[in-house]
This record gives structure tokens, sequence and C-alpha cells, in this order.
């Protein structure tokens, strides 16, 4: 009875380090990840900007076809190429950069088309309000990087959002609701 019991364990063991192994950690890789925003100025050209500050990792098992991703952004790490307009997006009317530092997405619902991500369901966090966010992929593909020896992988995502869902309705309606999110994302195999 003893040995049956421990071999029922080993075996046990054996199989969930077979289905864990499929599941593998990527952190972020900051120097090929940017989040990038693009909104309407008054009906003419369209501002665009991006977060210098960002961290996270993500969780990918392509056998199962799961996922999670945790990603924060430092809302003051907003960067538009002109600094007087990066102060205006900091302050109150904007972000609140100073109240709420960061802004985080958290996805576990993952779409795939065989190997390749097509989709990532979640939660925006922006100004202390959290509502659902769909980020659809582009391009999603993985590749060992020959200087690293390590998988990366990464594509380009998009979503829009409706700022006023965050309590950020400054300038409305001659700057839209809508603020169209670009994030490009390589993340490395721990």
């Amino acid at each position: 009875m003893k040995l049956s019991s421990i071999a029922l364990t080993f075996g046990l063991a054996a199989i969930s380090s077979i289905s864990c192994a499929q599941s593998a950690t990527y952190m972020i890789e900051p120097t090929h990840t940017y989040v990038t925003w693009e909104a309407k100025h008054f009906g003419t050209s369209t501002s665009r900007g991006r977060f210098d500050k960002k961290a996270g990792s993500i969780t990918l098992d392509k056998t199962a076809k799961t996922g999670s991703v945790d990603v924060a952004i430092q809302t003051d790490s907003i960067n538009t190429g002109f600094s007087v307009f990066d102060k205006h997006l900091q302050s109150e009317e904007f972000f609140a950069s100073e109240k709420f530092p960061q802004a985080r997405f958290v996805g576990n619902a993952f779409k795939f088309d065989g190997d390749k991500v097509t989709e990532v369901a979640g939660t925006l966090t922006l100004r202390g309000k959290t509502n659902p966010a769909v980020l659809k992929a582009s391009g999603f593909n993985c590749y060992s990087h020959p200087m690293l020896k390590r998988e990366v992988c990464g594509g380009d995502f998009e979503t829009t959002i409706v700022r006023s869902q965050y309590d950020v309705s400054y300038g409305l309606p001659g700057i839209p609701d809508n603020i169209r999110l670009l994030i490009q994302v390589e993340a490395v195999k721990q």
C-alpha cells in the first residue's frame, strides 16, 4: 500500500512538471517596448506621445494556449517631444501623475491562432479607475535572440480607450474621448 502511494505521488509530480514545463515567464525588454498614444486635436492634426518608463512580465504557455501579463507604466514619463505639453499631460487635467504615478494593464484571457497570440483581454487601471481593455495583436512572433541566446517573444498590440471612463474629460469634445493606444513589445524568456 505504501509503495503504491509513493508511485502515485511520483506519477502526479511527473505529470505536474510536464504541464508546468510548457509555461514560461518573459520579462519586458524596455529598449524594444514602447507604449504610444494618438488623439485627434480639434479635428485637425493627430497629437502623439509615448511613455518612456514601463516594466512588467508575461507568462505564456503556447501548448495550453494560456497566458498572463502585468505591465506598469510610469505616467510621469510621458514624452511628446515638447516639455510644456508633457507637464500639462502630467497635470490633474489629464494623467494626474503626482497622485496616480502608474497606469497598469493586467490581462489573463489570451486568444491564439496556432502559436501566435492574437488578442489579450484584461483590465487597464488609470487614475485609480479600472476598466476592461482588449489588446489586438499583429505580427506576434517568437525567435531565438542571437546575442542573448534566449527566446524573445513580441509583437504590435493596439486598443482604443474611452478617456472619460478614467475621469479624463479635459477638452471634450474638441479632443476626442477615444484615444488609440499602440504597444510595441518584446519580452525575454527567463
